[in-house]
């Protein structure tokens, strides 16, 4: 499962920030829904996750059975945390909120 988990977090992430994918993806286009699935994990996710499924018989690195519940199952899984560690993680590592603080520095004086 965690194969499938990585394989599905990995191509989501390309698709949806990778370089060599750029000229591919159409522009983001709120009137066409369907543009917005190329910026969105969560949305791709579900459709790498079922094309994962579909090719599941051409690896060694996880095998499911060809079923329409494991169709979506892979689909919901790969969705739900490609979704979740897109949010846990950046380019830059894990996303750690910087909280803001009240100080009004510069309007401090100082004697």
């Amino acid at each position: 499962m965690i194969n499938f988990i990585l394989a599905a977090y990995g191509l989501t992430f390309i698709l949806i920030h990778g370089k060599i994918f750029e000229s591919l993806r159409p522009n983001k286009d709120p009137n066409k829904m369907w543009t917005l699935l190329f910026y969105c994990p969560l949305c791709m996710g579900f459709w790498v996750g079922v094309f994962l499924f579909c090719v599941n018989n051409q690896t060694e690195l996880f095998t499911f059975d060809y079923t329409i519940a494991n169709f979506f199952i892979c689909g919901w899984i790969s969705a739900g945390t490609s979704y979740l560690i897109s949010m846990l993680v950046d380019d830059f590592g894990l996303r750690i909120p910087q909280k803001e603080t009240n100080c009004n520095c510069s309007q401090r004086k100082i004697k």
